[in-house]
């Protein structure tokens, strides 16, 4: 891979000055928050007034609520819907198809297979902790999980299907008639299907990382090398874009901070123009979500493209083309072995 100069150019200074002066007003922002800290437009809105044991620390991460409250009947119907090929167009083609539970919420592929053996267009980002993300989807196309739901039934590459189709299927279905009924007075509508489906997808929440445990007071729930690589995960400036309770999912980010990544790598296709394909803006060109770091450790390969196969690999990356920076060897890996504490449980048991 390309390396930039280990002295980085006056344009390359001023670049990383700003990212870190957002940075620093985010968290002066965050800071003055009460332990209500979940209460906020950028937070999936369904999560509001649904956080419990919220715990607030002066840190850029701060911890995942030890519990959240939902309506446990949703939850199950939403489960068995997240796992239903049916609602696929040709009826092979389910949400747990590329969002495995038991691989970390992705499918651990460059891109996924959808319809009719169609790629995607993007990498599959986790399903797991996308409740506290802003917006949903790499360019953030989707404001809610709902939103996310209707945009993959619809869409020809994942699950190819109408509406209509699906509540006549499920409608001849009884048992899915009757727990329909138990939890909504008009039974199985789209919008019904969607609010079941996104409050499972709520109900994917892992709290209680080793991280998680250091930040709320247990010191040795990490190493001296984890707790170095926190450090310089900090000081590197990765925690001015990497913060909040998913580590990232709260703000949008250009993907080549101070060289065109896309130059260097080749001619981008659509999907590489990121959030601009939403906007039509040209200022969003190359603009993405920045993804959360939650059980980053699970869900290779990485970035938008699925072209960093390992940890080690998307650190570099991003030292380079967001920070104008090589790092050391050792210094990738001790962020690294950081990273790797941010792995979760998921109804109490450990990823």
């Amino acid at each position: 891979m390309k390396k930039l100069q280990t002295k980085p150019r006056a344009f390359k200074q001023w670049s990383i000055l700003a990212i870190a002066i957002c940075g620093l007003m985010f968290l002066c922002l965050q800071s003055c928050q009460n332990t209500e800290a979940l209460r906020s437009p950028n937070v999936d809105s369904s999560l509001q007034d649904l956080t419990l044991k919220v715990t607030q620390v002066p840190e850029p991460i701060q911890p995942i609520p030890l519990e959240i409250v939902l309506n446990p009947q949703k939850v199950e119907l939403g489960k068995r819907l997240f796992h239903d090929t049916s609602l696929s167009g040709d009826g092979k083609v389910a949400c747990a198809t590329c969002h495995k539970l038991s691989m970390g919420g992705v499918d651990r592929k460059m891109k996924s297979i959808g319809m009719n053996n169609v790629m995607t267009e993007r990498n599959t980002s986790t399903v797991f902790n996308s409740g506290f993300n802003f917006k949903q989807g790499w360019d953030g196309k989707a404001a809610t999980l709902e939103e996310v739901v209707e945009l993959v039934i619809n869409d020809p590459t994942m699950m190819s299907n109408s509406w209509t189709a699906i509540v006549q299927h499920l409608k001849q279905e009884t048992n899915y008639e009757q727990a329909f009924r138990q939890v909504y007075d008009n039974g199985i509508t789209s919008e019904n299907i969607k609010d079941a489906i996104a409050t499972f997808t709520r109900s994917l929440y892992t709290p209680n990382s080793r991280f998680d445990r250091y930040l709320r007071g247990q010191q040795d729930a990490i190493s001296d090398e984890e707790k170095a690589g926190y450090k310089l995960f900090k000081d590197y400036g990765c925690a001015s874009c990497h913060q909040g309770v998913n580590v990232g999912g709260n703000l949008f980010q250009k993907f080549g901070v101070t060289e065109n990544y896309f130059k260097v790598h080749g001619n981008p296709s659509k999907p590489d123009l990121g959030r601009s394909n939403v906007t039509g803006s040209e200022a969003d060109r190359y603009v993405f979500k920045v993804p959360s770091l939650r059980n980053i450790a699970l869900t290779e390969p990485y970035l938008h493209n699925g072209w960093a196969k390992t940890l080690a690999e998307a650190i570099d990356i991003m030292a380079d083309y967001q920070l104008g920076r090589v790092l050391p060897k050792k210094d990738s890996d001790s962020i690294v072995q950081f990273l790797n504490t941010l792995t979760g449980e998921y109804q109490g048991k450990p990823l």
